[in-house]
């Protein structure tokens, strides 16, 4: 596990002994969010004793203006992470969400590398990308093209706010600090995809595109194959559909469609070949144009 997770990926609210040890240690702790006031004030759920994260201490750039207050009032019902700055005469923590996201803000330009694997949460799922916390609300994003090798409308296709995910360091931006981050060098390549599926098996799949020729589905993020055309189907339906053949010598997948199906409420949980480690190079297939070098 990294040493600054990000908010929610691991949760266990802190003793009052940690969090006297963590005055003096600077350890960094997370716990629920459930108010913040009018001052925007952050006040956090500690069980024993109230705990609160001043407006000025709730996220880097909040008092230089380069946060919105928007970072603020969204953190209301998620876990944040903080660390202590002591205790108040009512018995009241005094926490850093600020102090945190500094010190981790600092790991991560020092200790991470290009093809460093990262747990991470979704802050927000858009059309050109996914923006996710690497580690104490420091944001990271991942460009849709980066997400899987389906082409997807939106990274909500496979996303949702809250989702706990894994990613690659795909760059940093030394100028600027930004983190890029890239996710389909972790579900597989084609043939790992494509042995999981047998011809004549009947499963479902979500349409990716819709051709003159003929009909992309997804069956899984990193694989899918085509159908041949039928009327009244659109991008984003779910279907079923018949494998008449995998053709492993050409890296496809001919399918028929047989029904469409009731749509999911959320995304699936993604198919993780690896979830840890760090990587050097990554190809799709042999000969294949998705290749990643780190």
């Amino acid at each position: 596990m990294l040493p600054y997770a990000p908010e929610g990926f691991f949760l266990s609210t802190p003793t009052r002994e940690a969090l006297q040890r963590g005055v003096e240690q600077g350890d960094i702790f997370q716990a629920m969010c459930t108010k913040c006031d009018e001052f925007h004030n952050l006040h956090v759920d500690l069980g024993f004793c109230k705990g609160i994260i001043p407006r000025e201490e709730t996220a880097i750039g909040i008092t230089e203006g380069t946060t919105r207050e928007y970072a603020i009032l969204s953190r209301v019902g998620k876990p944040v992470s903080f660390q202590v700055l002591g205790f108040d005469q009512a018995g009241n923590a005094l926490l850093s969400r600020r102090s945190a996201q500094a010190d981790a803000k600092s790991y991560f330009m020092s200790a991470l590398r290009a093809g460093d694997i990262v747990p991470a949460v979704v802050q927000n799922p858009s059309d050109f990308g996914v923006f996710c916390d690497i580690g104490c609300g420091i944001t990271a994003m991942m460009r849709i093209d980066r997400c899987c090798i389906s082409r997807l409308r939106s990274t909500a296709d496979h996303y949702f706010i809250g989702q706990k995910i894994y990613a690659v360091i795909y760059a940093i931006d030394d100028d600027t600090g930004f983190i890029h981050l890239t996710g389909r060098e972790l579900l597989g390549t084609w043939e790992e995809n494509a042995n999981e599926f047998r011809s004549g098996q009947t499963v479902s799949g979500t349409v990716r595109s819709v051709m003159p020729y003929g009909i992309f589905v997804e069956l899984t993020p990193n694989l899918s194959g085509l159908a041949e055309p039928v009327p009244n189907i659109k991008e984003g339906d779910a279907v079923s559909v018949y494998i008449r053949a995998i053709q492993h010598d050409r890296h496809k997948i001919k399918l028929n469609i047989l029904q469409t199906l009731p749509k999911k409420n959320r995304p699936q949980r993604l198919p993780y070949r690896i979830t840890e480690g760090k990587l050097e190079k990554w190809e799709y297939f042999p000969g294949s144009t998705a290749v990643t070098y780190f």
